[in-house]
């Protein structure tokens, strides 16, 4: 089976997973549409859709267009109505009505789900490690000249590291436990990214090079080999297999509010029906919150009969994020709308 033809029948079984409520377009949405250099399928989508990750329900009804994600600059879309239901079409700018047709172009010059810059350096680096799997990895026991630290251009004594031609390793250092929002339970441990290193001589201990860092290297931080992972900016968006109740549990970078095109961690993943692509609302209590994380947000009924009676009031949604890097029972996510600052405990649920 080809990779086109595999997609196209990705993008349509996303289509049949979409929710059964009615499309709602954009009420500013404009009749056509000239993609242009920078544009995202979402941002396009967005332009058209109140909805912007329910494209599929209309772009995969038409024949023409195999794959969306086929689309490039200098495209024009088009919105028209088939049997009274909205449908895009595509076209190159010289063509007025005409059928549309699939450019044979490559799948890189195509315009991306999701901005490029916001995840292509994550990718690769950030790791989730299930517990006791990082004291199991070989580990930095010195350097020379007694240093109790290193950065880039110095070298490190590994022991536990096997005897092998490997050349790539990467240094982590294990990071805070991430836990289930609701039980506290510890699903796993975020690996830190420390440095790069390559491997020099076998031995115990084993001397590698250290090529790069992004913190200061300790004695006792861990090595693991890099991971060649294909990196996508082509997801298919599509509600959870499964209704799916989380929350936000940690951020990238530090950040204490959150916005739109940073990285979130949530505590569903592989084993609760998500998968790349999978987008999920971000809904918040609908009150002012006091301390960062509280979601047992309620206030004082100064109305009734009973003045001295706590409401919990109703959850609003505040965002949107879409999962591109899942693991087994946690999850790495984009924020792709956010009307308000998001916090950690928010809850992700299916749209």
């Amino acid at each position: 089976m080809t990779s086109r033809i595999l997609i196209a029948l990705l993008w349509l079984a996303a289509a049949g997973l979409a929710t059964a409520e009615e499309i709602e377009l954009n009420p500013n949405h404009p009749e056509s549409y000239t993609v242009v250099k920078g544009d995202t399928l979402w941002d396009i989508s967005g332009r058209f859709l109140a909805h912007p990750w329910q494209w599929p329900q209309i772009w995969h009804e038409n024949p023409q267009i195999a794959n969306p994600h086929w689309i490039y600059p200098g495209d024009v879309l088009t919105l028209t109505y088939v049997n009274g239901k909205p449908r895009l079409t595509v076209g190159r700018p010289s063509e007025v009505r005409l059928s549309p047709q699939i450019r044979i172009n490559p799948e890189d010059q195509a315009v991306p789900t999701i901005p490029v810059n916001a995840i292509q350096q994550f990718l690769s680096k950030p790791k989730v490690v299930e517990a006791g799997e990082m004291e199991a990895s070989p580990y930095i026991v010195a350097f020379p000249d007694d240093r109790i630290v290193a950065g880039a251009g110095d070298r490190a004594y590994i022991r536990g590291l096997p005897n092998s031609k490997a050349v790539g390793l990467m240094v982590y250092r294990t990071g805070p436990a991430l836990k289930d929002g609701e039980t506290g339970e510890v699903l796993g441990y975020e690996a830190l990214y420390v440095a790069a290193a390559d491997y020099l001589r076998p031995g115990d201990p084993a001397t590698v090079a250290l090529t790069q860092s992004q913190r200061e290297v300790l004695i006792g931080d861990r090595l693991l080999p890099i991971e060649e992972e294909k990196v996508t900016m082509h997801y298919v968006p599509h509600p959870p297999k499964t209704e799916v109740h989380g929350h936000i549990i940690g951020m990238v970078d530090g950040v204490t509010q959150i916005g739109q095109y940073q990285i979130v961690v949530i505590d569903r993943g592989l084993a609760d029906g998500i998968d790349e692509g999978t987008v999920l609302d971000v809904n918040q209590s609908g009150c002012t919150r006091a301390v960062m994380g509280d979601s047992n947000c309620m206030i004082r009924d100064r109305v009734s009969s009973k003045p001295d009676e706590k409401v919990s009031l109703p959850e609003e949604k505040a965002g949107s994020l879409l999962i591109f890097k899942p693991y087994q029972r946690i999850s790495y996510g984009l924020v792709m709308e956010a009307t308000r600052p998001l916090h950690v405990l928010d809850s992700a649920q299916t749209p």
